[in-house]
């Protein structure tokens, strides 16, 4: 995906090739690298600034005077969000994919880099952020910010998982953007943040783009979260986690069955909220802001109280089923594992 700039053009990017802060590029370009690369040197050219000047070169564009951004995800998938207020115009262009490398600031390492090594992961977010104003150098940068807290917003609002930790991913670890502002407008904007009417309308698009993105790439949309099994899986808890606990609960011992309620149940809005009350009472005690005892007679009370959130005529044994000495998860696998054996048809 080119997109061709006339004079006048200031751009900020955060690409290996002419990134950072120039005035004289013609175009910025998405691109998707064609095959699962390993690694720097087996990209064509050997290097990731010597692959996106072929690129460049081979879409008829010189490669002194563009800048450009790797993805795995397809530019079938982009989407284009724009959005007006008075006079000036925003516009997005984003790619996303996190399903593969979701990440949270903070999580563990891939690598240490040295000689510019380069290791692409699937996935990545890149954004393409149009400006119909005259910013200043540090106003891009500040536009740069604001877009790149839409991003996480956009995210955190759909729960993406981090493949790294048990958090909340706040992007990929190759994401890259690019901010272009005009120049020859007659629109002089200092401000970018949040409290501005540009801060807002980048705010918008970028989480619109984003949020529409990362659905029709990694399949990750509102109706797809509404699921407990999805909203367990950055725990690493999956089917077979459950029915390794079912198997060892009374009652009838059919994976097939279980398998199938388990993932029918799992879809219940009601299970849905209760399971996100669990999850983010696990997530406060985790970032410190409640006492893990307070937060463990929390969870507890809203397992024992599952049959009444879930309109169904059993009671649980939660005597026998809760343990104190187990985490908040363990019971909760151990509660609702119970629930889904002792309520197949």
């Amino acid at each position: 995906m080119i997109v061709k700039l006339p004079e006048g053009r200031r751009t900020l990017t955060t690409s290996w090739l002419n990134g950072g802060y120039n005035e004289d590029l013609g175009a910025v370009f998405n691109h998707m690298i064609p095959h699962r690369s390993h690694g720097a040197s087996d990209l064509e050219g050997g290097s990731v600034t010597e692959y996106l000047r072929i690129v460049a070169d081979r879409l008829g564009l010189e490669p002194d005077k563009a800048s450009g951004m790797l993805t795995t995800a397809s530019m079938d998938n982009a989407v284009i969000v724009s959005d007006s207020f008075r006079g000036l115009e925003v516009t997005a262009i984003v790619t996303g994919g996190v399903e593969i490398n979701g990440g949270r600031a903070g999580d563990p390492s891939s690598y240490y880099q040295e000689d510019e090594r380069f290791e692409p992961v699937g996935g990545t977010v890149n954004i393409i952020l149009l400006i119909g104003a005259d910013l200043p150098a540090y106003s891009m940068a500040r536009a740069l910010m604001t877009a790149t807290e839409a991003k996480s917003a956009a995210l955190q609002q759909l729960m993406a998982p981090s493949r790294y930790s048990s958090g909340i991913a706040t992007g990929t670890g190759t994401d890259m953007i690019a901010v272009v502002a005009d120049t020859t407008s007659p629109l002089k904007l200092t401000d970018a943040g949040k409290h501005s009417k540009l801060g807002e309308l980048i705010g918008k698009c970028v989480i619109e783009a984003v949020t529409k993105a990362v659905g029709v790439q990694s399949d990750i949309t509102p109706i797809s979260q509404r699921d407990m099994l999805v909203r367990m899986d950055r725990f690493g808890i999956d089917e077979a986690r459950y029915w390794k606990v079912a198997s060892t609960l009374e009652g009838e011992n059919k994976k097939t069955r279980f398998i199938e309620h388990l993932r029918k149940i799992s879809r219940n809005p009601a299970l849905v909220a209760a399971t996100v009350s669990v999850v983010h009472i696990i997530d406060e005690i985790s970032w410190e802001l409640i006492p893990e005892n307070a937060g463990r007679k929390a969870a507890f009370s809203i397992m024992r109280e599952l049959p009444k959130v879930l309109d169904m005529d059993i009671d649980i044994p939660a005597d026998e089923l809760l343990n104190e000495y187990n985490s908040i998860l363990d019971n909760w696998i151990v509660v609702t594992s119970w629930i889904a054996k002792n309520t197949m048809p």
